[in-house]
């Protein structure tokens, strides 16, 4: 764990907060019809990327089968992202003072001593909780977020994303999160916490495998515009977008996944957008326009008639974005502040999602 001053946070958190202790995590919203994004279907089953320099093969079942447990919607690369930053998935790692040399975290997921004797689990059933055995150490990681993720979806007023609410809790303590009213700021342990949500987010999308199927999941020639886990919802609020919220859905997916055009329709903007990075908008014959931002490819041109599930680029992370990921948006107009709910629109096309 590198973060070490974040760590000594967290065991202050835990003292404080019986709560905390027993609540483990980034983007879920529950209560209205598409703010429980992340916990939809498919979303914790989804693959890892397995191999060098991504999920080690090893660990990859275990990491699928913790956040499958969690009925929050926890997705696996969210825990994945986790053990590569806390250990680099290494079962033997120890994080220690650098000033008297003291102990202070263990194991591929880096527990503090006193966290892991109320929330370690004997996950392989042998009849003892071993913070070193990462059949322990990983569904206990998974509980633990999981929980934190259910505290996070009850504060949709916070600035920041479920998933990031519960990463800066994990990392900080969440008694840290309520302070701030969301992720705490840059300036708070000279920038720990905050720096530990970015690197997490920025590589969830790399750890997930990423779609090879070339199925667009059409319905009737509407369809998904990529084959990926939803991740921060429509009008999340924060300060990271303009407007003070998010006026469409992100789809978390590795850059260079195939994006489609959910409809037919004619390309009315394909190119820079400035904070979307490169963008493409596509007007449909019900008057709606779909846009879809962050590109790292745009295949299209203004002018061109697409038909629904068609390629039209491939995503990526240019623009305002933190790391690779799809942001889509519905509007009933081509520019931006023109934006609608985007998920009841794409089930009154018949898509499942």
């Amino acid at each position: 764990m590198k973060l070490k001053r974040g760590v000594l946070l967290l065991v202050a958190a835990f003292v404080v907060s019986p709560l905390a202790l027993g609540m483990g995590i980034i983007l879920l919203i529950a209560a209205t019809d598409d703010r429980n994004i992340s916990g939809g279907p498919g979303l914790s089953a989804a693959s890892l990327r397995v191999g060098k320099g991504f999920v080690p093969a090893e660990y990859a079942g275990l990491i699928e089968e913790a956040a499958g447990r969690c009925n929050a919607g926890l997705p696996a690369a969210v825990l994945a992202a986790q053990l590569m930053q806390e250990s680099g998935f290494n079962p033997t790692a120890q994080s220690k003072d650098p000033a008297t040399g003291d102990p202070i975290a263990d194991g591929i997921a880096q527990f503090i001593p006193s966290t892991w004797a109320t929330a370690g689990v004997d996950g392989n059933g042998d009849g003892r909780k071993d913070v070193w055995d990462p059949e322990d150490a990983i569904p206990a990681q998974g509980q633990m977020m999981c929980k934190l993720l259910t505290s996070a979806k009850k504060h949709p007023e916070y600035n920041g994303s479920p998933i990031e609410l519960a990463l800066a809790g994990y990392n900080a303590g969440w008694p840290r999160v309520e302070q701030y009213k969301g992720v705490p700021p840059a300036s708070f342990a000279d920038g720990q916490t905050y720096n530990y949500v970015r690197t997490i987010m920025a590589n969830v999308a790399r750890l997930t495998a990423p779609d090879t199927s070339g199925d667009p999941r059409t319905s009737g020639g509407w369809g998904r515009p990529v084959n990926g886990p939803l991740g921060t919802p429509y009008h999340q609020q924060g300060g990271a977008w303009q407007s003070g919220y998010h006026t469409g859905v992100d789809f978390l997916v590795p850059t260079g996944t195939s994006v489609h055009a959910i409809g037919p329709g004619k390309v009315v903007a394909a190119g820079p957008g400035g904070a979307y990075g490169n963008q493409i908008v596509i007007r449909h014959p019900d008057g709606t326009y779909s846009q879809y931002a962050h590109l790292s490819k745009v295949s299209v041109s203004v002018g061109d008639s697409v038909s629904g599930g068609q390629t039209i680029g491939l995503s990526g992370a240019t623009g305002n974005a933190f790391g690779p990921h799809l942001h889509f948006e519905i509007r009933t107009g081509p520019e931006y502040g023109s934006d609608i709910s985007p998920l009841p629109y794409l089930r009154r096309k018949g898509i499942d999602i």
